[in-house]
C-alpha cells in the first residue's frame, strides 16, 4: 500500500512537472531557421522623409514610431504580441493558413465580431501552467471555428488567418499572437465608463510577455518553465506599493512571489521595461501610497523607454498617470463599479 502510495505521489509529481508541449500557431516555422524577415509581417513605415518595411517591427517590444531623441532615433510604441506572416495565399491574395493552439489548454473568449476591438476577430485560450494560467491570444483572424469552453490539445485549430482589425490590408494579413497573464479578475470594474465587449480577456488586461523569446528558449530547453522564462526578463524599474493583502495576482501566480507574505508592510514589484510583472517580494518598508524605489539608469527620459509609465532621468523615475493607474490594476485597488453598487443595493 504504501509502494502504491509513493508511486501514485511520484506520478502526480511528474504529471505536473511535465514538459509543455508548445507549438508555433501555423505553419510559418521560419522563426526556428533564423529567417526572421519571412517570419514577421513588416510594418509600413515613414521616418525623416524615409519610406521602410521593417520585418522587426512585427517583433515584440518598442519596435515601431520612430523618433529622434537628442542624437539617438529610438522607438516608443509598444507592439505587445508577434504578427506572423502567411505562408499559403489563394490567388486574391486571402491567407489560407490556418491558426491553432500553441499548447494544451481550453477555449475562454472569443470575438466574432470584428468591429469589436483593434484585434479584430480574435480568440484567446487559457493554459493551466505551474498552478497558475497563462493566456494566448490570436488575432486579426478571418473565421472563428471555436467557441468558449471548448477543450484544446495542442495544435487544435481555432481558425483562419485574416486581416480583420484596425490598420491592417489583405497585402500585409498576419496573425497576432500574444503569451500572456491577467491582470486583474474586476477588469470591468477598473475600466468603469469605457465600453468593453470582452469582460477580462480585454487586451488592456493581459500583460504579455515575449512570445518569440519563449519560443526559441523553449525550443534549446523542452523543460522550460514559464515562471523560468518570466524570470530571466530584465527589469527596468521596481515599484514599492503598501501592503493591505497578499494581491490576488500573486495568489494566481504563486511563482512570482519572492520571499514569504506574512512580512509584507509593503510589496516591491519588479517590472520589465514593458510595464510586464516579473516579481512580487514582500518587504517591511512602511509607505503610504506607491513608489519608483529603483529605476536602470538612462539619459534618455524614461518615459520613452517604459510607454510613460514612469518619467524622469538618469536613475531618477517617478509614476505616471499611467502607471499610477497600471499599479491599480494589478493591486485590484480600486472601487467596485457603480453599475454593481446599484445592482447589489437592488
Amino acid at each position: 500500500m504504501i509502494r502504491l502510495s509513493l508511486l501514485l505521489t511520484l506520478t502526480l509529481a511528474g504529471f505536473l512537472e511535465a514538459a509543455i508541449d508548445l507549438r508555433l500557431p501555423t505553419e510559418n516555422q521560419h522563426l526556428f531557421s533564423n529567417e526572421p524577415d519571412r517570419f514577421y509581417m513588416y510594418v509600413d513605415r515613414v521616418f525623416e522623409g524615409e519610406t521602410s518595411k521593417p520585418w522587426e517591427a512585427g517583433s515584440f517590444g518598442y519596435v515601431r514610431n520612430a523618433v529622434r531623441i537628442q542624437d539617438q532615433v529610438i522607438l516608443t510604441k509598444f507592439h505587445e504580441g508577434i504578427d506572423i506572416q502567411p505562408v499559403n495565399r489563394d490567388r486574391a491574395g486571402n491567407p489560407l493558413d490556418l491558426v491553432s493552439s500553441i499548447a494544451d489548454g481550453r477555449v475562454v473568449h472569443t470575438s466574432p465580431i470584428a468591429g469589436r476591438s483593434n484585434y479584430g476577430k480574435y480568440v484567446v485560450v487559457e493554459h493551466s501552467w505551474e498552478d497558475s494560467q497563462i493566456y494566448s491570444l490570436y488575432a486579426h483572424l478571418a473565421d472563428i471555428t471555436c467557441k468558449p469552453g471548448d477543450p484544446l490539445k495542442a495544435g487544435a485549430v481555432l481558425g483562419r488567418m485574416g486581416y480583420t482589425g484596425a490598420g491592417i490590408n489583405r497585402i500585409r494579413a498576419h496573425v497576432h499572437l500574444e503569451v500572456a497573464m491577467l491582470m486583474s479578475q474586476r477588469f470591468d470594474d477598473w475600466a468603469a465608463g469605457i465600453i468593453n465587449h470582452h469582460g477580462n480577456y480585454n487586451g488592456m488586461n493581459l500583460t504579455g510577455a515575449d512570445a518569440a523569446r519563449f519560443f526559441l528558449s523553449h525550443k534549446a530547453n523542452p523543460k522550460l518553465k514559464f515562471s523560468e522564462f518570466i524570470a530571466t526578463t530584465p527589469v527596468y524599474f521596481k515599484v514599492a506599493v503598501p501592503a493591505h493583502r497578499t494581491p490576488d495576482f500573486v495568489t494566481r501566480h504563486p511563482w512570482i512571489c519572492r520571499g514569504n507574505p506574512e512580512i509584507a508592510a509593503s510589496w516591491e514589484i519588479s517590472f520589465s521595461a514593458t510595464g510586464m510583472p516579473i516579481a512580487f517580494t514582500p518587504s517591511p518598508r512602511q509607505l503610504d501610497a506607491p513608489a519608483v524605489i529603483a529605476v536602470r539608469p538612462s539619459g534618455i527620459p524614461h518615459s520613452y523607454l517604459t510607454r510613460n509609465l514612469i518619467t524622469g532621468q538618469e536613475n531618477k523615475a517617478t509614476l505616471t498617470e499611467s502607471g499610477k493607474k497600471l499599479i491599480a490594476l494589478l493591486m485590484n485597488d480600486f472601487p467596485v463599479s457603480e453599475a454593481k453598487t446599484q445592482s447589489t443595493k437592488n
